[in-house]
């Protein structure tokens, strides 16, 4: 039996769904790759319930294939990755049965010859006859989790979307929850996905230009890179009306320059997890970072300043971790500290991993980079934690200048600066001067300590 979702498609004809490689493909397209991949997969022996690594990215043949695994009720393991060690680890980790790597051509390979005893996880996905979605964690400060999805609760969220002429570039990972969700989103209204031939910020920014995307979902160190290239500016970007962002707190000063640099855009901060999905949002107003859940598939509630949700959209579980994040009734305990506003609006302040402990008084390292990045001299930083043999940590900060400057001379009106706007403690004691600041393949500032 077809899924719904894959119906929806076959009946979009001719409408533009994807600008690939500068080449344009309709719904009817993609709908005549999808049965085509059923009955490659099928032909090769793919079957209900098996566990198939998918390697590739967004592109006619990468999304048939991934849609195509969902009405065979397979068990997808999206993999987007330049490491080949990182992703033979991820395979081993879930017991792929089968690898498919959609790029140029399909190529189809059977990995095991006897499958292992499926996890109970699995198990349950396969008794309930649907597909399920395999997500790893970054793995930034521990082994990356894989936690699955069962596809059918992860797709309702876009069930009841209305049509809409909109032409999104498609910026965050294949195998990243705020990618899926993008992609998912698009299709489910119809949309033209806009695919850049890099996520490099003058192709990016070249590829909205030349196919006219009214829409950016992307990150705050993205946007960043964006203005600090200089791309925003060398290409005509008038016809880009929304960008959405998150995957991290975003500086209330970057913010400020967004606008400036892109007056006509409305930005809007989304908010999500792996392992509840992204949840509907509305922000108060382009140039503020409050914004409040409205989304009547998600729950939150404020534990001791950390963000609780529970959504119908959350995964099973984990495949190689313990669930101490979820509690006994269903709430995923984020680790994004907040602050509470009016009128049920929230600001995140930073995952509670990252606060700087100096002498037992917390810091926030966003704190930090707003009051910095404010400077015209500065135009990226990063604050971190540093060890201290009598405080236990220092506040410490790398900078990236906008011009050459006299190194010294920036330290000096950068602690001025600091010492009129932030408590002592909260002061960095370290500066570093850098040439570009240090981000994740998620383009996710990374932050770790130094000596």
């Amino acid at each position: 039996m077809s899924h719904w979702f894959v119906d929806r498609i076959r009946t979009l004809g001719d409408r533009e769904c994807l600008v690939e490689q500068g080449v344009s493909y309709s719904y009817n397209a993609l709908a005549q790759q999808i049965d085509h991949s059923i009955n490659t997969f099928q032909t090769s022996g793919i079957e209900a319930g098996d566990i198939v690594a998918l390697i590739g990215d967004y592109s006619l043949r990468g999304i048939a294939a991934l849609l195509a695994l969902v009405e065979l009720q397979a068990i997808i393991v999206p993999i987007t990755s330049a490491s080949n060690e990182e992703a033979e680890e991820r395979k081993r980790e879930v017991n792929a049965l089968w690898q498919i790597v959609a790029t140029k051509e399909i190529e189809i390979k059977r990995l095991i010859t006897k499958e292992i005893e499926a996890h109970s996880l699995i198990q349950c996905v396969r008794e309930a006859k649907h597909a399920g979605i395999v997500l790893f964690s970054s793995g930034s400060t521990s082994r990356p989790k894989a936690m699955i999805h069962d596809a059918n609760s992860f797709l309702k969220r876009f069930e009841n979307k209305r049509p809409r002429k909109r032409r999104i570039l498609i910026f965050l990972l294949f195998d990243h929850i705020g990618g899926l969700n993008t992609l998912f989103n698009a299709l489910a209204m119809g949309a033209c996905i806009i695919v850049p031939a890099s996520r490099d910020p003058d192709m990016v920014a070249e590829s909205m230009a030349e196919h006219g995307a009214n829409l950016l979902p992307a990150s705050p160190t993205f946007l960043n890179l964006l203005l600090m290239s200089g791309a925003a500016q060398r290409y005509d970007l008038s016809k880009l009306r929304f960008i959405t962002y998150g995957t991290e707190p975003m500086p209330e000063s970057l913010l400020q320059r967004i606008q400036k640099t892109l007056p006509f855009v409305q930005l809007i901060q989304t908010f999500g997890t792996s392992e509840t999905g992204i949840s509907q949002t509305v922000s108060r107003s382009s140039d503020s970072t409050l914004m409040k859940f409205d989304d009547p598939k998600t729950e939150y509630q404020i534990v001791n300043g950390e963000l609780w949700l529970r959504s119908e959209s959350q995964v099973l579980g984990y495949l190689n971790h313990d669930t101490k994040r979820f509690t006994e009734d269903g709430w995923f305990r984020t680790g994004d500290i907040v602050e509470e506003a009016d009128n049920g609006f929230l600001r995140i302040i930073g995952r509670r991993q990252d606060l700087i402990n100096v002498g037992g008084e917390k810091v926030s390292p966003l704190e930090v980079e707003n009051v910095i990045i404010d400077l015209p001299e500065v135009s990226d930083c990063i604050a971190y934690g540093e060890e201290n043999a009598i405080t236990g940590q220092n506040v410490a900060a790398k900078v990236v200048p906008c011009l050459e400057v006299d190194p010294a001379e920036l330290k000096r009106l950068i602690k001025k600066h600091c010492r009129k706007q932030l408590s002592g403690y909260k002061v960095p004691a370290r500066i570093r001067i850098i040439s570009s600041t240090e981000y994740s393949k998620r383009f996710k500032k990374i932050r770790n300590l130094e000596t």
